[in-house]
């Protein structure tokens, strides 16, 4: 059994609107604006790669990363496919060469930089940075060390600012030029 709504009289309406009428709010607040769509969801980040660190001893040298060492095998020719022939065989000698023996890391990156930015000015294309192989270290020692850090360090500096703009490629030189204790970067054609 349901009831019959009430219905309100009209004496009881002229009562209410009689109180109501006087009545005054507590605090003037403005209405919540409520938004008719909802903010879109943030799209969530790729999963990364995980790197795992492989384990390690003290007293034990550290294997250095083939990842980081140049092959020219594995890069794209960005320059003359003849010209990089004939310098990779030691046919071509190059235009200027710097040589980074004795220099630390950051005493050769600033000597690189300033030395590809002259060559490019000069207008030459093939140059020979000499980084020497490194020397590995008689005593190990607790902290392992990598063994010539100019030359691992130096593809990565040629390859981010300000060298890009300026470089095409950086390869391993030939054994007459210093083998893989040297490199050939060839330099853009200057505008």
């Amino acid at each position: 059994m349901s009831r019959k709504p009430r219905v309100v009289s009209p004496e009881e309406e002229r009562l209410w609107q009689r109180i109501a009428g006087g009545a005054k709010p507590l605090e003037k607040k403005q209405p919540k604006k409520i938004p008719h769509e909802f903010p879109k969801k943030r799209p969530r980040p790729e999963k990364r790669e995980i790197f795992e660190i492989p384990d390690f001893r003290v007293g034990e040298k550290a294997a250095t990363s083939l990842a980081a060492m140049p092959d020219a095998s594995r890069t794209t020719i960005r320059m003359d496919q003849r010209k990089f022939t004939r310098m990779k065989r030691g046919k071509t000698a190059p235009d200027a060469r710097l040589d980074l023996h004795g220099k630390t890391a950051s005493e050769g990156r600033a000597a690189l930089v300033s030395f590809l930015f002259n060559a490019y000015q000069e207008g030459h294309r093939t140059v020979l940075v000499i980084t020497g192989k490194g020397r590995e270290r008689s005593d190990a020692g607790p902290i392992p060390q990598r063994p010539g850090i100019l030359r691992q360090q130096l593809p990565q500096w040629v390859s981010s600012t300000p060298l890009n703009q300026i470089v095409l490629q950086c390869t391993e030189a030939h054994p007459r030029h210093g083998g893989s204790g040297a490199f050939y970067v060839y330099l853009a054609r200057r505008r």
